[in-house]
Parts: C-alpha cells; sequence; structure tokens
C-alpha cells in the first residue's frame, strides 16, 4: 500500500489582505481555480468526490453534494444496512439541515413517537418496581419554534438510514449490492452509485487525484479493483479505515466504558410502558442486574439494552439469547410473553478526535465517528456528524465548480475541529453525570473499574481465569447488594442518606441531560471561512458542564443565522410565514445579505452584487421591513436595477413584546449580515460600512473563499 503526500503550496495562516492589484488577482484566482477544475471536466474517468461509508454521515453528504450538482459516488464494506437502532436523538440544528433535504424533517416527525412517549428519563428498581427519579427533558420553550423553526426528534438510526436512501433513490442514486445482485457494478463506480460489500483497502495520492483500491467478493472470491477520485471523503466510522490509511492518529480518552448491546422487540414490554410509566431511557438498578434500556419505539415494542462489560472475565459469547432474555425479565421485574432477540453487539465508549480533519494536499477528509468518536450521552455523535457533512457540502462544491482554490478544505478543519473537541468534553462531562446516579447509590462505576484493572494487570491476572471471574461476579453480586430494599429505604439510615442525594441531583439537573441548546444551536465558528470582527464575543466557548443551558441567538461572524418567522412583502393578504433560515437556498451555492431598506443598504447590495459576479458565485439581498409594514414594496426594485435576485419580507413578531429582527441580532438596522451556504453567518457590519463599499465586499467574499493570500 502506497499513500503519498504532496508537496504544501500554502502556508497554515490565513489572514485577510487588501487586494491592492485587481489585474495580479485576478491572473493568481484563475491560475489556482481552473487547472482542477478543468481537469476533473476533462477526465470522466475520475470521478470528484467518492465517499466512504454509507451511514447517515454519508448518505447526508452525498444528497447534499447531489443537489449542488457535484457528481459523487459512495462504497461501503457492509454487505448489508444494519438494522441496529444506534443513534436515536436528532438535535435542533441537524433536523434544520434535514429541512432543506425535500421534506425529510417533516417526514422524521411525522414517523416518530409522540413527544410525550419519549420526553422523560426514569430510574427505577425494576421496570416495574419502585420509581427512584424521573427527568423531564423538554421545557415549554422547545415546542414554541421561538429559536428553531422545528424540534429536536427520537428516530432510530436505521429507520433514518431508510429515508435518506429514498431520498437519494429520488436522486436517481443506484444502490448495488454484493455478489450475485442483479446489475452490480464490478467496473469503475459511477455517479450516483452506492456500491455495498466493497471494503477500501489501500489509498495511493498523487497532485492531482487520489486512487482507492476496493476489495468486493467476486463468484466467491475477493478481488479489487482501482477508482480514482478528486477528493476522499472519510465517512466510515469510528474504526475508519480511511483515517487509518491515512496515517491520522486519534486524541483524547480511550476505554471509558465496554457495553454489550442488546437489540430485541416486546410488544408485551411496550404495551406495558406505553400505559404506565412511558420514557426514552430506563436506568435500572437492583440486586440482579444493572443496565439501561432505551425505548426506541414503544408502540412497537422495539428496545434496545445496554449492559456493562468487563472482558475477558466477561465474553462475548456469554451474552447469548437465552442469557439476555433472562437479564431482560429481571430489570422488568415480571415475565414477557414476546422476547425477540434480534442482535447482541459489544462496543467500547472512547472520547477521541482525530489530529487531522483534512490530509495530503486537502484531498483526503474525513467526517463523522471517523473524526471523532463520543460517549453517547446527549447524542452529539450523529449531529456533530451531519453538520460537519453540512459545512463540508458546500466547500468541496465550491472546489469542483472552480469558484474556490483547494485550501478552502482546510477551512472546514479550521471551524469542525474545535466543534468536535468541545463536543467531545461536553459529551463527558454528561457521561460523568449519568455516573452520579449510581454513585450516589453506592455503586460508583470508577470503583468496578478500579477493581476490573486490578484483576487485569495486578496480583489478580496469574490467578486461574475462572477464579477472576467469580472474583469479579462476587464483588459485583455484593456492590448490587446495596440496592436491596432492607438498605435502599427511607427508614434505613444509609438508605435515607441515599435517596436523599439522588434527589439532590435531579433537582438540580445535575443527571444525564438529553438537551443543550445553546450547543447545539449557539456553537460558532471562530476562525476559517468567516471575516470576525471586533464586536463579537469571547473567542473562547464557556467551559462546558454538562448541564443544560437556553439558547441566547446573535449574529457574530461564524454563528448560525438566527431564526425569525418572516412573511413577503409582496403579498400583504398571504398569511403564509417561513424561517429566516429558508432564505438561504440549498440546490446552489448562494450567499444571502441581508439588510434594512435604507439607501446606504441598498447600496451595499449593488456592491454585493457586483463582487459576486466577479467571483461567480449567487448572491441574494433580503431586505427586512419590520413588523407592521402593510405598504406594498417600495422602492426596493428601483434602488437594486439592474439586479433581480432579491426578496422584500417583514417580520412576524410572536407577540408584541419580541425582539425585532435587528434586536435579535444584537445589532442596528444600519448593518448587514452576510450568510454563507451552510448557514452560517460569513460577515457582518455592526453599523454602517464607509468608504470603498466594492472594495469592501470583494474583499469579504476573497476572503470567505479562500482566495487572499495566493503566492505563485
Amino acid at each position: 500500500m502506497r499513500l503519498l503526500g504532496f508537496t504544501r503550496r500554502f502556508d497554515g495562516n490565513y489572514t485577510i489582505k487588501t487586494l491592492v492589484n485587481s489585474h495580479l488577482f485576478e491572473s493568481s484566482r484563475k491560475r489556482a481555480l481552473h487547472s482542477d477544475s478543468n481537469y476533473f471536466n476533462g477526465h470522466d474517468s475520475i470521478l470528484p468526490v467518492l465517499i466512504v461509508g454509507a451511514g447517515p454521515v454519508g448518505l447526508v453528504l452525498s444528497i447534499l453534494l447531489t443537489k449542488l450538482g457535484i457528481k459523487c459516488g459512495v462504497l461501503e464494506k457492509s454487505k448489508t444496512f444494519s438494522n441496529h437502532p444506534q443513534a436515536h436523538f436528532i438535535n435542533n440544528r441537524s433536523m434544520e439541515v434535514f429541512r432543506k433535504l425535500d421534506g425529510l424533517a417533516e417526514e422524521i416527525q411525522k414517523s416518530q413517537p409522540p413527544v410525550d412517549l419519549w420526553r422523560k428519563f426514569i430510574y427505577c428498581t425494576s421496570l416495574s418496581g419502585s420509581i427512584l427519579g424521573s427527568v423531564d427533558h423538554m421545557q415549554p420553550q422547545d415546542f414554541e419554534k421561538v429559536v428553531s423553526p422545528v424540534s429536536v426528534a427520537h428516530f432510530s438510526q436505521y429507520k433514518l438510514t431508510r429515508l435518506l436512501l429514498k431520498q437519494l433513490e429520488n436522486l436517481n442514486f443506484h444502490v448495488h449490492t454484493y455478489e450475485g445482485s442483479k446489475g452490480f457494478n464490478h467496473g469503475p463506480i459511477r455517479e450516483r452509485e452506492i456500491l455495498i460489500g466493497h471494503d477500501c483497502v489501500s489509498i495511493d495520492a498523487t497532485d492531482r487525484s487520489v486512487t482507492v483500491t476496493a476489495s468486493f467478493l467476486k463468484e466467491g472470491k475477493y478481488v479489487e479493483k482501482n477508482i480514482e477520485c478528486g477528493i476522499l471523503v472519510g465517512c466510515d466510522g469510528a474504526g475508519s479505515t480511511v483515517r487509518k490509511l491515512a496515517g491520522i492518529d486519534l486524541t483524547g480518552e480511550k476505554d471509558l466504558q465496554k457495553l454489550v448491546s442488546v437489540h430485541f422487540v416486546s410488544r408485551d414490554l411496550g404495551w406495558y410502558l406505553l400505559t404506565e410509566r412511558p420514557g426514552m431511557l430506563f436506568f435500572i438498578f437492583n440486586t440482579e442486574a444493572i443496565g439501561v434500556l432505551v425505548a426506541h419505539d414503544l408502540k412497537e415494542g422495539e428496545f434496545v439494552f445496554q449492559i456493562p462489560y468487563y472482558p475477558p472475565q466477561q465474553k462475548l459469547e456469554d451474552f447469548n439469547s437465552q442469557m439476555c432474555e433472562r437479564l431482560i425479565i429481571k430489570l422488568v421485574g415480571r415475565e414477557l410473553a414476546d422476547i425477540d432477540v434480534i442482535d447482541i453487539k459489544q462496543w467500547v465508549m472512547h472520547a477521541e478526535v482525530a489530529e487531522k480533519f483534512v490530509s495530503f494536499d486537502n484531498r483526503i477528509i474525513l467526517a463523522g465517528d471517523a473524526a471523532h468518536r463520543f460517549p453517547p450521552a446527549g447524542g452529539f455523535g450523529m449531529n456533530t456528524g451531519i453538520q460537519d457533512a453540512h459545512n463540508l457540502a458546500w466547500k468541496l462544491a465550491a472546489v469542483v465548480k472552480g469558484i474556490a482554490p483547494y485550501s478552502i478544505l482546510r477551512t472546514y478543519e479550521m471551524e469542525r475541529k474545535p466543534i468536535a473537541i468541545f463536543n467531545t468534553a461536553l459529551s463527558v462531562e454528561n457521561f460523568r453525570a449519568a455516573m452520579a446516579v449510581p454513585a450516589a447509590l453506592g455503586l460508583d462505576p470508577s470503583v468496578a473499574n478500579s477493581v476490573h484493572r486490578v484483576i487485569n494487570s495486578g496480583v489478580g491476572s496469574i490467578l486461574p481465569s475462572e477464579l477472576q471471574r467469580a472474583i469479579l461476579d462476587g464483588i459485583f453480586t455484593l456492590g448490587r447488594a446495596q440496592l436491596s430494599d432492607s438498605v435502599l429505604n427511607e427508614k434505613n439510615p444509609l438508605g435515607s442518606l441515599r435517596l436523599a442525594r439522588l434527589r439532590r441531583i435531579f433537582e438540580g439537573g445535575q443527571s444525564l441531560q438529553l438537551q443543550f441548546p445553546a450547543e447545539d444551536l449557539g456553537f460558532r465558528y471562530i476562525q476559517g471561512a468567516i471575516v470576525p470582527d471586533s464586536e463579537s464575543v469571547s473567542n473562547a466557548p464557556e467551559t462546558p458542564t454538562g448541564r443544560r443551558r437556553d439558547y441566547v441567538p446573535r449574529a457574530d461572524p461564524g454563528s448560525r443565522l438566527p431564526h425569525m418567522n418572516v412573511r413577503v412583502l409582496s403579498k400583504p393578504s398571504s398569511e403564509e410565514t417561513f424561517s429566516t433560515l429558508d432564505l438561504v437556498c440549498g440546490d446552489k451555492i448562494e450567499f444571502l445579505l441581508i439588510v434594512a431598506p435604507l439607501e446606504e443598504s441598498y447600496h451595499l447590495a449593488h456592491a454585493a452584487f457586483n463582487a459576486a459576479e466577479k467571483f461567480k458565485v449567487s448572491v441574494r439581498v433580503c431586505i427586512m421591513w419590520p413588523d407592521g409594514t402593510d405598504c406594498g414594496v417600495v422602492g426596493s426594485k428601483t434602488e437594486l436595477i439592474p439586479w433581480e435576485n432579491y426578496i422584500d419580507v417583514k417580520e412576524v413578531k410572536q407577540a408584541s413584546t419580541s425582539l425585532s429582527w435587528w434586536d435579535t441580532c444584537q445589532m442596528t438596522d444600519r448593518g448587514a449580515i452576510l450568510v454563507r451556504p451552510d448557514e452560517h453567518i460569513a460577515w457582518r457590519a455592526n453599523s454602517r460600512v464607509t468608504g470603498d463599499l466594492n472594495l469592501e465586499m470583494k474583499n469579504v467574499f476573497s476572503a470567505v473563499l479562500g482566495l487572499y493570500s495566493i503566492h505563485i
């Protein structure tokens, strides 16, 4: 296997430089852009973008790229799509991304269980026994759609994958399964193809392309074929082959916990919980077993049961269907008539981030779990990956279309890696909050882990394996005895103390949390494809605490565009409203400039149109009129001649006390906001822009598109 780097042509520093000599700049720009785009266009055998991994991140990226007009294909090493539920919580920001995918968000909302069936985490001695505590993770503002046009969702990953594949089918993608499937493609991958059963075994990068060698089964034998692409994106999960072949290491905490995950169905259990104690997660602590039950769908009776796992004393084969059924019954606290164990898997919880997201002169890129793997606490894994894809798609499209140089892809790492590091820390804090509950009950998980380490690496390691296991089982049995009714009750002084401690944890919001609005919607890029300003809040994000914080909208560069409902001003009789996020197009590389209906703002709009035309990108201007404007559009058409890509909208306040648009953004109406294709703010002016407006907008677009600091 060969993996070749090539000469770095740019340094790693990003500083905005005024473009004084426009002729020199233009010639530099053309040389930097057109060589690679012409190479793609002139070589049909080279796929512009090859995605490895057909999980949610890879599929979302392929949809976004296709909608932007970029040819791409997908390799997946598995021979079938998994039906294991896996991730299931979709946060606000991911649902906003899904709103742009042809009704995907609406389909998820229609198909998910009703919110009242999954809004709670329940802590109990068994599913039919005493409740130790209950946490409702939904607050009134979560349903009011003030800060986002869409709510969070509870929807199993395999169901999401099915909907994504359906979307790709509508985009004329074809899924080719492994050997024996009619129409299976044994030749080079073509655009809009997903090849199942293809394992990436080597990568060879040159200064023009990346050659991927894929292994697949043909007539009972494994054979290889080479696939040439312009850019390779590894979306192949926590054990990423692409990351390993690229020689990229992970940093962080390994082996936080090992678990066995049991996917099973029981309509009997589903019906019981549906009527008696509906919830999403059930943390069960009793003298016979400890585990977490994830209720993926109470109506269908679909669950995943997660059990702490301590190898090598415990072996995966010990957790056969019969043993798992017995454990489930112990945790339920009563017999079930219809347990059907579907799948049993082991997995290890890590908290790690890749040292690099972009390598080999910006031609090999990591996204999703390939770039970062978190504890599941808070649902950051899949959501962070989906937002990786959203950040990356328009930049890949800009490169392939010849709008931006390859160096813009570095801004993907500059923007997304700090978010991954922050989300890793936040998920670890949330995981530790989850561990506070068993610790309060006298079952400190760190003690169990320490005992396990001593058995594995200390004196215990020389003992026979059966004796090691007996010692481990004995210690765990002794620990679970702390959960007996004779100990854990209000009349027992120790039990009363522990129950009081437990109540303080729940009442203080110190247990495992589901939602993090401030982080889900308020994450901000500090440097990258943006123009920072001196008015922005502190560059350092607040230290994660693992507790819920509410989102406060701002319009700092790098922030996601605040949401507000608006109405088209030219249709005064229409009651139809839509979100400011809907002003950003998802089907082409288009920037959005938001201004007030002021003379100087119209002049700025002209400058933006002129600059966008030079840079071969589209820009749309939104003129934001205040709430209460009831006359027809006055002036915009005349002021913006000859440009036509604009829209006049007016604010739609939810209440008379609601903030105006500019107050929501913490700006004045003399300012302006330029929004990127991924709905993040590229540049803003807090007040009136003075000086040469054309030069200002030219510098802004050149900075955002990575066209400054080009050295020949």
